[in-house]
Formats: C-alpha cells, structure tokens, sequence
C-alpha cells in the first residue's frame, strides 16, 4: 500500500524514517522537509568537523539536502539506515569540498608567489616522501569495503569518537570498533605490503 494517500501532515513526524523515504521517493516535500528536520543537525555536525568552518558546512549540508533530493529513489532499505545514507553523501560532499578548497588555495598561493622558488633539497625530499605516503594512505583506504572505510574516516578525518560514530550511524559502539579494528588491519598489511615493494 502507498503511503501518500492516506498520511496527513500531523502524521508524518511519527512515521519512521524508511517510510518518509518511501514518501519521499514518491516525491512528497513534507517527508523530505521532516528527514531534514531529524537528520540536517547530524548532517551540518559531520561537515563542520570535516572543513571547520561554518559558511562551507553549510553549503555542504545543502548540497548534500539538494543531492539526496534529486537521487531519492537511491535509498535502499537493506543496505543501512537512512541516517547512515544521508551522513554517506554528506561525507562525500565534505571530502570534495576539501579536495576543492585544496586545489584554490594552491592556485592562489602560486598566483600570489608566496611559494617559495628555491627549497632546500631536504625539505623538497621530505615532503616528497610525505605525498607519497599520503597517497599510499588514500588508495589502501578506497581498498576497503565502504563500511570498514565509512567507520575509519569518520575516526581519523572527522574526529569523532566510536561512541559518536555509532550514534550518527545508528549500530553498537561494538560494531564501529569491530568494523574499525578490521580496517585498519587491512590498512596495515596493505602499507606494509606498499613499503616491501
């Protein structure tokens, strides 16, 4: 049975939030408006502590609002809640958002010379060696399985607490330590296996 017809306005902040959803697939603007009202506040946390700054948190939570509007017959019940749905595209948008103002401030440090022409070579080499690592870093991750990685980035690039993740991602505290003391495992024969090449 379709939900649409039959729920008034007074009922929808009591249905559950794979029924808005099903609402909202249909195209209804009063459960997108009640999902934003129980998951924006989650949403604007998440990209506040990935970029720390509250203008850009904003767009982000927007944008990510925006996205999960048009892509709304995209939920899918059985892979994870819809909180977890939604802080996944918020995620996303934080880390391009990221990678975004990463890429200007470079071209505007080069645009305003402040680079320095002239490093010493150690330096050179040590940040060499860096982006390097960096960039082993971020291909072992993407290696991983969504959940191990979801779980692992929130930790070490949101900052959140396992305590904190397993509240935004509605599992056990247990789950989130289980799931993060498998990644990392990954992680770390991954990195070893990169440094015995």
């Amino acid at each position: 049975m379709r939900l649409s017809g039959v729920i008034g306005s007074a009922d929808i902040p009591r249905l559950a939030d794979e029924e808005l959803m099903e609402l909202v697939a249909g195209g209804d603007a009063r459960a997108f408006e009640a999902v934003y009202d129980r998951h924006g506040g989650p949403a604007f946390s998440l990209a506040y502590r990935m970029v720390g700054n509250r203008v850009i948190a904003e767009d982000i939570t927007q944008e990510a609002f925006l996205s999960i509007w048009r892509s709304r017959l995209r939920y899918q019940r059985e892979r994870g809640s819809v909180r977890t749905w939604v802080l996944g595209i918020v995620h996303h948008r934080g880390i391009d958002a990221l990678r975004r103002n990463l890429v200007h401030e470079r071209r505007r440090a080069s645009a305003e010379g402040i680079e320095e022409r002239h490093e010493a070579p150690e330096r050179t080499d040590l940040e060499a060696a860096r982006r390097e690592e960096a960039r082993a870093v971020r291909a072992a991750i993407e290696e991983l399985p969504d959940q191990q990685s979801q779980v692992i980035e929130l930790a070490y690039f949101g900052g959140f607490t396992h305590t904190q993740i397993a509240e935004m991602l509605e599992m056990p505290v247990g789950t989130v330590k289980g799931r993060m003391r498998l990644g990392l495992e990954k992680l770390r024969r991954a990195l070893s296996q990169e440094v015995a090449l």
